[in-house]
C-alpha cells in the first residue's frame, strides 16, 4: 500500500457495460465491489466508483487553457511514474480511444515539467494521466 492514502472519486455513466468494458479491459482496473447501480474499480490504488445517471443531452465540457491546450473541465486521473505513463498512452492508441489532448510534454524546460494527455471515458467524462520526471515538483511553483 502507498504512503499516500487512497482517493475516493465517484462519477456518472449512462453506460455501466461500456464503463466496465473501458476501466476493466482498455485502463485494466480491477473490479471490485458493485451492485446494480454501480462498480468500483482499483484505479492504481484509488477508489473509482462509477455510478448509474441518465445521460444529460444537454450537458458539455467546460475547458480552460494551460500550455497552450483547451483543458477539459471537470477532470480525474493519476500522477504515474514516467514509464507507466508511456506504457498507459501506447494501450490508450491501441484501445482506439480518441485524445482531447495527445501525449506531450507540458511545461517543457520549466519547474513542473510533467509528461500528460487527456481522453474521454465512454460516458464523456474527461481524465487527464500525467508524469513528472522529477515527482519532487508536482507542486512547485
Amino acid at each position: 500500500m502507498s504512503s499516500i492514502p487512497p482517493f475516493h472519486i465517484a462519477i456518472p455513466v449512462h453506460d455501466l457495460a461500456a464503463a466496465r468494458k473501458f476501466y476493466g479491459e482498455v485502463l485494466a482496473c480491477p473490479e471490485g465491489r458493485s451492485a446494480e447501480l454501480w462498480t468500483d474499480y482499483n484505479l492504481y490504488g484509488h477508489q473509482l466508483v462509477v455510478h448509474y445517471k441518465q445521460k444529460n443531452e444537454d450537458s458539455t465540457l467546460h475547458s480552460n487553457s494551460v500550455d497552450g491546450h483547451d483543458v477539459p473541465v471537470p477532470h480525474y486521473g493519476v500522477v504515474l511514474p514516467w514509464e507507466e505513463f508511456e506504457i498507459l498512452a501506447e494501450k490508450i492508441r491501441n484501445s482506439g480511444t480518441a485524445f482531447i489532448i495527445e501525449p506531450y510534454i507540458r511545461f517543457e524546460g520549466q519547474t513542473g515539467e510533467q509528461a500528460t494527455m487527456f481522453f474521454l471515458d465512454p460516458c464523456g467524462n474527461a481524465l487527464e494521466f500525467k508524469a513528472f520526471k522529477n515527482i519532487d515538483q508536482l507542486f512547485a511553483k
